[in-house]
């Protein structure tokens, strides 16, 4: 068994970013991760056209910027060197291959024990902490809702995590299910291939562009958010015009109140509203059942299909492992309580990116994390 102040579970940027501000205050940790890589979701599960949609401001991790000539929108692939970056600065040593299989608090002995698994040898590694950070992401595992006669769809279906290109499918007949940033972005990919899209859209939606988002969180920082989000909608108006006759329909509250409150963003449009007025993609209601190829939508419209590609998210698996959670957790195995005082539990257990806060929270969340260990310790 070995001994840890902090054991830090998931090595994706909440992880990292735990372990730098753990490192400034010289607090001894081990991070494990059940991938072979860091931040597996940037690298491994993200389409090929991916950017960051806030601007670079919004999504530095702590103490580190990113390159002065580095782009307003970062791409993926200069997001990964970031995060590379990131851990040879601050030292950080992931241990791959390593999934907890249970943590549990000892009351007696005041820590937690944790049971982990080395995928690559299947042997039991145990640690035992003092402090448990759980930064194993929101995005954990696919999340595919449960579709009457999905099952037996003869066509490709397969998750937004998947999805590369739409090279792939030029010509091809392909629903997209879901209207987040992902699915509008993949429908926006599909299209400009050459394949036949529609997506599917039950839920309002906002529809920005980046420049309103990035002037929205910078106003926001001295106005009102009620008379941000006003002007923010005004101007989407006058940008998109009234999307309703296209199935797209705004929510009653604004987009950066929306995002306060459920965690929800704004869609920021790279060019799929274009395409959506131009009848390239068009846009469906939900789906009530599927016969063979064919899929029902709410209407009884009825279409063919050739692939499904589901941008329906993710779910976090905690509460799989973690046996004493329920101080700081829901059913869902996200954050119980609402931000910003969502990342501390009992017991010395916190959390970091459960907040569904994108990269500002989890720096928000790293920095009090620490400064609340340090400060802990300091007092006893």
């Amino acid at each position: 068994m070995e001994e840890t102040v902090v054991l830090i579970v998931g090595a994706g940027p909440a992880g990292l970013a735990t372990a730098a501000c753990l490192t400034q205050f010289s607090i001894p940790y081990v991070i494990v991760e059940r991938e072979d890589c860091s931040a597996s979701l940037w690298r491994n599960r993200a389409y090929d056209r991916l950017k960051l949609h806030l601007a670079k401001e919004f999504c530095e991790l702590p103490h580190m910027s990113y390159p002065k000539d580095a782009p307003t929108y970062i791409p993926k692939d200069q997001f990964v060197k970031y995060l590379d970056n990131y851990i040879e600065c601050f030292n950080i040593r992931p241990r791959y291959h390593t999934a907890i299989e249970s943590c549990m608090y000892d009351e007696g002995r005041k820590r937690w024990d944790t049971m982990a698994r080395d995928k690559v040898t299947s042997m039991v590694v145990k640690y035992k902490a003092r402090f448990v950070v759980v930064a194993s992401g929101e995005n954990s595992a696919e999340n595919i809702p449960m579709i009457p006669g999905l099952n037996y769809f003869p066509g490709e279906v397969i998750h937004s995590s998947r999805y590369k290109s739409g090279s792939t499918y030029s010509r091809k007949n392909v629903l997209v299910v879901g209207c987040g940033n992902s699915g509008m972005e993949i429908a926006y990919d599909l299209a400009a291939h050459g394949a036949n899209t529609s997506i599917v859209v039950r839920s309002p939606v906002h529809v920005m562009t980046k420049e309103l988002i990035r002037l929205g969180m910078t106003l926001v920082q001295y106005l009102p958010v009620n008379v941000v989000d006003s002007l923010l909608v005004t101007m989407s108006n006058f940008v998109f015009g009234d999307l309703s006759t296209h199935g797209i329909v705004r929510p009653k509250i604004g987009p950066l109140l929306l995002k306060s409150n459920t965690g929800r963003s704004a869609v920021i449009d790279v060019g799929t509203v274009g395409l959506i007025k131009r009848g390239m993609i068009k846009v469906l209601g939900g789906i009530s059942n599927i016969t063979g190829n064919i899929v029902e939508f709410e209407g009884r419209d009825e279409r063919a299909f050739d692939a499904i590609i589901f941008a329906t998210g993710y779910k976090s698996t905690a509460n799989n492992w973690l046996k004493n959670g329920e101080s700081m957790l829901n059913d869902d195995g996200m954050a119980k309580k609402r931000f910003p005082n969502h990342w501390k539990g009992a017991n010395g257990l916190y959390c970091a990116g459960l907040a569904k806060r994108g990269l500002a929270g989890i720096a928000m969340d790293a920095k009090n994390i620490a400064n609340d260990i340090l400060s802990t310790i300091m007092s006893r």
